[in-house]
């Protein structure tokens, strides 16, 4: 099985939506009055605030949200240019056969096929082709686990050996070594060798076979809960442990589980449950030309890679994944809890950093590990970018998601390991020039909007007791108050009079925050952030001189 690509690799920064449009999208609790935002100085506070029963204003802010109404259409401009890099990198690779989709806001945009399904027939690829997915069955894998571990059938942080039995005769490379834990397993953090190539053939095993490896041991290539190391048969021990605790062989409970109340029809372990004028054929390059590889049967081990489905199938697993995000308030609706969904999708083991050129020269760094049969990496590019790769002889597929911009990609192939990487990440490149690739951004709690209109009203014209009333008990001890009076009124003076909030408020959560103050000859950068008391006052202010031309928007993740 192949290990999950690193992401991608272009610079991008990130647009913030403003605090208008936040205010059309509101809940039931606020209402924010947009047209009085730079009179605030002379008349108080500019937006009418939601308070809670007590009177105090709301720390709860509305969830994230995309603020440019156009984003969608924008993406599907790039589809055309993602066509055409598609049906060149298959062509360049000499894949028979390639599948891809495009998702956006949890739904399939678009779709692309080219190539050859079966050589023997010439059987052409089609949008309902089924592919092996091989290593990317481990997110399903984890899903179970988890729905086992919500309903409160099993513990992450137990012992496996309380779940599979065989594993409790296993010797351990250390006496001081802890016992290998659920969580161990999901997150490849067992200790067991990296085993990629042997466990390509062990789909075929029986439970009985799959008993009989563990009982005879398995070496250790570290110590459990040390370090990451990609372990297809700590998959399969998962495998084993739905089985058991679930009460149902994997297959079944998968089935029912998991894709039935996605609704997705196609998507089954076994090659031979799928229509023979559907399934793909998987082939290698030899000599010039391709031969076919056998169809792996299903077994023990197929809960680490034994999958086949469709584009339109894997997308809706994504689109699933992406359903998590932002978390918020509203009914739950999955076979999983959102905030499961969003803990799959976390580093729970670090498996490095990597800085190297890419074909421009330009530096890509890319640091991040592994989830819940998930990978997860952050770069220059995006802040997040879940993804997993799968590979098995006759077959290569990707899976790609960016959480904070509600888009992913996904692709399968009829080659051995193809690979998917480089070409999933352009395909981002592209959708990103499009304009439409903007992120998600954090929505100001009303207490923060109220903090703001303060902050802005003191520092064009300080009073005792407004400079108080807002302050949390730190930020007058780690500054004391004289000082911060001159320092502002100095940067206020430089600037001049009449200074007013100009244009949005950048949230960076729901109680840290950015703006504008345009005064007569120059612009201040205001940034605050609240305590976590109740109510929520100032704990840090920075005031700095700014630009005329200077934007406000957050600074790139890497600098």
């Amino acid at each position: 099985m192949l290990r999950m690509p690193s992401s991608v690799t272009s610079h991008r920064a990130y647009g913030f939506n403003g605090l208008c449009f936040m205010t059309r999208r509101w809940w039931s609790f606020a209402l924010m009055v947009c047209s009085g935002l730079g009179l605030g100085l002379a008349l108080g506070p500019t937006v009418a605030t939601a308070q809670t029963p007590s009177g105090k204003l709301s720390s709860i802010a509305p969830p994230p949200m995309f603020s440019d109404a156009n984003r969608r259409a924008k993406l599907a401009n790039a589809f055309p240019d993602i066509d055409r890099l598609m049906a060149a990198f298959a062509q360049r690779s000499t894949v028979p056969g390639i599948a891809y989709g495009i998702i956006i806001d949890g739904a399939l945009a678009h779709v692309g096929v080219s190539g050859l399904r079966e050589v023997a027939s010439k059987s052409r690829v089609d949008t309902s082709s089924v592919f092996r997915i091989a290593s990317m069955t481990k997110s399903f894998t984890a899903v179970a686990i988890l729905q086992l571990r919500d309903a409160g059938k099993l513990s992450l942080d137990a012992p496996a050996e309380r779940y599979v039995p065989e594993l409790a005769k296993l010797r351990y490379a250390t006496a001081d070594a802890p016992r290998i834990t659920v969580r161990d397993l999901l997150s490849h953090s067992a200790g067991f060798p990296e085993d990629n190539p042997w466990g390509d053939q062990q789909l075929a095993a029986t439970d009985a076979q799959l008993s009989q490896m563990i009982l005879r041991g398995i070496p250790f290539s570290t110590s459990p809960a040390t370090g990451y190391e990609y372990s297809n048969f700590g998959f399969a021990i998962l495998g084993r442990i739905v089985q058991n605790v679930g009460g149902m062989p994997y297959p079944l409970y998968i089935r029912t589980k998991v894709l039935q109340p996605l609704g997705m029809t196609v998507t089954t372990l076994q090659s031979s449950d799928v229509k023979p004028s559907l399934l793909a054929h998987g082939y290698r390059r030899q000599d010039d030309a391709w031969l076919e590889e056998a169809q792996l049967p299903d077994g023990a081990f197929g809960s680490m890679g034994g999958m086949l489905t469709s584009v339109s199938d894997l997308s809706k697993w994504v689109g699933f994944m992406l359903s998590a995000w932002p978390a918020r308030d509203g009914p739950e609706t999955g076979p999983l809890k959102r905030s499961s969904l969003r803990e799959m999708q976390q580093v729970i083991r670090y498996n490095g950093g990597t800085a190297v050129r890419d074909a421009s020269g330009t530096p890509v760094l890319s640091a991040g590990g592994y989830g819940y049969g998930l990978g997860a990496r952050q770069t220059c590019a995006f802040r997040t970018t879940i993804s997993h790769s799968g590979g098995l002889p006759g077959f290569g597929s990707i899976m790609k998601w960016l959480p904070d911009y509600g888009v992913g990609i996904v692709a399968m192939g009829n080659l051995t390991y193809t690979s998917w990487g480089t070409v999933s990440d352009q395909a981002l490149d592209i959708l990103a020039q499009t304009g439409g690739m903007q992120v998600r951004a954090p929505q100001p709690a009303p207490v923060l909007l109220e903090r703001r209109d303060q902050v802005s009203r003191l520092i064009a014209n300080w009073n005792e007791t407004l400079a108080d009333s807002l302050a949390a008990m730190n930020l007058y001890l780690d500054e004391s108050k004289p000082r911060r009076r001159a320092a502002m009124e100095k940067l206020r003076m430089a600037a001049g009079d009449n200074c007013k909030p100009q244009g949005d408020m950048v949230a960076l959560n729901a109680l840290r925050g950015s703006w504008r103050l345009r005064c007569a000859t120059g612009d201040l950068r205001v940034t605050i952030t609240l305590a976590p008391t109740e109510p929520a006052s100032v704990q840090s202010l920075i005031v700095s001189s700014m630009k005329r031309e200077e934007s406000l928007d957050a600074p790139p993740v890497c600098r």
